[in-house]
């Protein structure tokens, strides 16, 4: 503690785990602060009884609205209700982003695999609360599925909580979001760029459907808003609702556009191939849903929308990492749908559910169906691109004289590097391949070293005198005699062997270069843990530690700083790849 007079001691930083407890309790006290606020402008807009006749029921539905924001079902007397809003996942996740934030301020996390650790303890207190509020909000006509709300709690609690942190991080050690997709493997980061890019193309023909439904049912939507009736407070609140249930119609145009459609009740279907439903409750949304019958017309134009996803996806998935073997890029590039339609399915599943006992007891998407269905469509035209992208990445890559899978392959691929000629261009160059005369060198670069590759000097002196050669040929008079058509032939034939030979020289030189790498990686590795003090020897250090600040009466939550609570607070990642040298 700091004596009067003088300056205060620095914030010393708080437990992780103890600050989750904080951090979830208040952004869930937040959010249920702000349901009963709705729930009471509401109660205020209805007819209704004295306050103090109905302050439970209130306080009772907030805490349901709370759960059902967390999409936890609940049973009433004898029907099941889990067609929940997904739009109000909204709500917990920015507090929850906000309050992962606050954590990463005031706790010490000084690498980027510790903040699982962080995630979790949002999570766990997030999932107690969410548990005991379903106990809580359990009647005799309302019962809400307290292990869905545990699961539900601590999922959207970690997701949230953990990108809270991890923004946080990366802000404090001004880290971009490409230096951490440069620590994926290529393949694992082009997959990943594909499926977005595909699931992304979906989302916004899923918009761009319903916007147009919505549009050319504006008649009808107004006629059923002023059937209702809801007045200037009631009106609010169904916008509100109307925007929570905004994604489950953005998913459900979706899988319109695949084909399965989806479903408003028992026997029911709205789809490409027909539309027939059953009497519907009087919601303004609804009324962007087509008459009985066949489908409309300017609908049908939305079953491109997946084959347009799964071009896009496949040309993204072979950008950043072509592969040498042709064939394996129809393989990748399906792959990339089958991610796609996973994450579809998983959406459909999510959005879907059931209203009631009877009519409305299957609302929504049949997730497998719209999975598959996905995997196939975006999964095939995402095959076929990628095989046209892959053969013309290899094209750029062949004219400007690189190989597939070297870093001049992903650097061409991505348009970041100009193609070079083939063709030798000075006395560092030989068939296409550059040559560097200096010693290996690791230069400094965004958080990445790079081992480079370099050939023997008896290769470079031959590359040399060939140049040399091919310039004196260049440069001899023009009533020189021709040489005939066979010993031309024969000389690019020797010139074509001695470009694989320096070729293979090159891989050569890689591979060594990559051994020797590793054997330096694998002794210092070793030296290190030569070093590293033994179990004994740390809980000795602990123990004397330890009694230590007892002896100095420091308090258990508070830690004195050290000499080393300034290193690791970097955030780096190190790649060894071998390639050429990078040319001024």
């Amino acid at each position: 503690m700091s004596k009067p007079g003088s300056p205060p001691d620095a914030e010393l930083p708080r437990p992780v785990y103890s600050t989750g407890g904080v951090a979830a309790a208040s952004a869930a006290g937040i959010g249920l602060a702000a349901l009963v606020t709705l729930t009471i402008a509401g109660w205020v807009a209805a007819p209704h009884d004295a306050f103090a006749d109905e302050i439970a029921e209130l306080l009772q539905g907030a805490v349901l609205a709370w759960l059902v924001g967390h999409l936890v079902p609940f049973g009433t007397e004898g029907a099941q209700i889990s067609l929940l809003p997904l739009g109000l996942v909204l709500l917990p996740g920015i507090l929850l982003y906000r309050s992962g934030r606050w954590l990463a301020r005031n706790c010490e996390i000084a690498r980027l695999r510790h903040v699982h650790r962080a995630a979790v303890a949002i999570a766990g207190p997030y999932a107690a609360i969410a548990g005991t509020l379903a106990l809580l909000a359990r009647t005799e006509a309302v019962e809400p599925n307290m292990l869905w709300a545990l699961v539900m709690g601590f999922s959207i609690a970690f997701v949230a909580g953990g990108l809270g942190v991890l923004r946080q991080l990366m802000r404090d050690k001004q880290v971009g979001v490409g230096a951490l997709l440069d620590l994926m493997p290529p393949r694992a980061r082009s997959l990943l760029v594909g499926a977005l890019a595909s699931t992304g193309t979906l989302a916004l023909g899923g918009v761009l459907l319903f916007l147009t439904a919505m549009a050319v049912s504006l008649p009808e939507v107004i006629d059923t808003t002023r059937a209702l009736g809801p007045g200037i407070v009631g009106g609010v609140l169904l916008v509100i609702v109307q925007l929570a249930y905004l994604p489950n119609a953005i998913v459900y145009a979706v899988c319109y556009a695949l084909g399965p459609g989806f479903a408003l009740g028992e026997m029911t279907v709205v789809a490409p191939t027909g539309v027939s439903v059953g009497p519907l409750p009087l919601f303004p949304m609804l009324a962007a849903l087509p008459e009985n019958g066949p489908a409309p017309v300017l609908s049908l134009g939305a079953l491109a929308v997946p084959f347009i996803a799964g071009a896009l996806g496949g040309v993204l998935t072979q950008r950043s990492a072509p592969d040498v073997v042709s064939e394996a890029a129809p393989l990748w590039g399906f792959v990339c749908g089958i991610t796609t339609g996973i994450t579809v399915a998983a959406f459909a599943l999510v959005t879907g559910g059931s209203l009631g006992a009877v009519r409305l007891a299957e609302v929504g998407p049949s997730a497998w169906q719209v999975g598959l269905v996905a995997a196939l469509e975006v999964g095939v035209a995402a095959a076929v691109a990628a095989w046209i992208a892959n053969w013309w990445y290899s094209r750029k890559l062949r004219l400007a004289g690189g190989e597939p899978g070297s870093p001049r392959a992903r650097e061409t691929a991505r348009g970041s590097r100009a193609p070079e000629p083939s063709g030798p261009s000075g006395p560092s160059q030989a068939g296409g391949l550059a040559v560097a005369e200096t010693s290996l060198s690791v230069p400094k670069g965004e958080g990445l070293a790079t081992v480079t590759a370099l050939r023997p000097r008896e290769e470079d002196e031959g590359a040399r005198q060939e140049t040399a050669s091919v310039r004196t040929t260049e440069a001899a008079p023009e009533d020189a005699p021709e040489a005939p058509p066979e010993s031309s032939t024969q000389e690019r034939r020797e010139a074509r062997r001695r470009n694989r030979d320096v070729y293979r020289s090159d891989r050569a030189a890689e591979r060594a270069a990559r051994r020797e790498a590793r054997e330096e990686l694998r002794a210092h590795r070793r030296a290190e843990k030569a070093e590293r003090p033994s179990r004994g020897e740390i809980r000795a250090q602990r123990r004397s530690d330890k009694a230590e600040r007892r002896a100095q009466g420091e308090r258990w939550w508070r830690r004195r700083p050290t000499e080393d609570d300034g290193e690791g607070d970097e955030l780096f990642g190190i790649t060894y790849e071998a390639g050429d040298q990078p040319k001024e």
